[in-house]
């Protein structure tokens, strides 16, 4: 399994960038996918994810303000991110769990700008 993320980049406060993560190989279901981050200093956090049967959870300080999506046909899941504040700004890592073993992407870098 490999997963391949993009969608990083710089913002200014206020802004909004989607994320994207597809997910390639032996693709098992039921699984669940989703985006953690891991600022400078401070320990990875999960942000949202989004099982495949529907369910989907969210980082409190992110509620309202980002959206997590997939396309279980394209094996892709998305984080659309608006109203970005600085404190947002991390490395975005997305993960794919399929029956309880991990597979992380490579991290994309959001920075958001005061």
């Amino acid at each position: 399994v490999q997963l391949q993320a993009s969608g990083g980049g710089l913002v200014q406060a206020g802004g909004s960038l989607r994320l994207s993560c597809a997910a390639s190989g032996s693709i098992l279901s039921p699984n669940l996918m989703g985006w953690y981050r891991q600022a400078p200093g401070k320990r990875r956090e999960l942000v949202a994810d989004h099982s495949s049967s529907g369910i989907t959870n969210y980082l409190n300080s992110v509620k309202g303000r980002f959206t997590i999506s997939r396309d279980n046909a394209k094996n892709t899941v998305y984080l659309q991110m608006n109203s970005l504040k600085p404190e947002d700004t991390a490395v975005y890592y997305c993960q794919l769990t399929i029956r309880s073993v991990a597979y992380w992407g490579q991290g994309t870098q959001v920075t958001v700008s005061s």
